[in-house]
């Protein structure tokens, strides 16, 4: 009997579209959830990837050309009205903003620092807010994906005691199947949620990195500028 039961499981096809072809439409539905899920965070992680990289290499240029004691101005026309890089707009954000604080006979309009202030503030916010685009879709697949993996797997697993009470029969060819096809719902959770999770906290911390440098670098102009405003 034993043997039978053993040649009897053998014979069942347990590859992960087999486990899939048999799952309830309901367990189907979370596995094609979970795997949607999955393709989203990782495009996330790639675009992400690129764009980090993308701002640090900006920022690294842009710093090198700004300490470089090539005039502000003659920089400031060199970037032009369309800068490229994060550290440009902030860069140019600053200078517009100087420009447009001086008087026609050259004298500076009260109140100058503090309006050169707030349009980098506001530069670096929107930079922010593009660095941290996506990064919520990382935080919920990661904290959502492995509950909607569990419910599938509750859900498989009662199917298949109902099926096992239906037949009247727990040989090991009866159970393993139902079981197996609800645990894959939880792996495919856990595989969803993992590198998410993990992709967060670095993208969370590259970015307040990037962000960091963004405000150091506002903070060593605007003293630049307040220089000058003194003087």
């Amino acid at each position: 009997m034993e043997a039978e039961t053993l040649a009897m499981a053998q014979e069942i096809n347990f590859s992960m579209w087999a486990l899939f072809a048999r799952a309830t439409i309901t367990v189907k539905l979370v596995i094609i959830m979970l795997i949607v899920a999955s393709i989203w965070a990782w495009s996330i992680v790639v675009q992400k990837y690129i764009q980090y990289r993308t701002a640090r290499a900006e920022q690294a240029v842009f710093d090198q050309e700004f300490w470089s004691g090539e005039p502000l101005d003659q920089l400031f026309e060199q970037i032009g009205t369309q800068p490229n890089g994060a550290s440009e707009k902030i860069f140019a954000a600053g200078m517009t903003e100087w420009r447009r604080s001086h008087r026609v006979d050259g004298g500076l309009i009260a109140g100058a620092q503090s309006r050169i202030d707030r349009s980098m503030d506001v530069a670096i916010s929107k930079e922010a807010e593009e660095l941290q685009s996506g990064l919520s879709v990382l935080a919920t697949v990661g904290s959502t994906a492995p509950f909607v993996g569990l419910f599938g797997t509750v859900w498989g697993i009662m199917n298949a005691f109902i099926e096992i009470a239906e037949a009247q029969n727990t040989n090991l060819a009866v159970v393993a199947p139902g079981i197996a096809e609800a645990l894959l719902a939880t792996g495919l959770g856990l595989l969803a949620a993992i590198p998410a999770v993990i992709y967060y906290n670095k993208f969370s911390a590259d970015s307040d990195r990037i962000v960091g440098g963004y405000e150091a670098f506002a903070d060593e102009f605007a003293t630049i500028l307040s220089r000058q405003l003194d003087s």
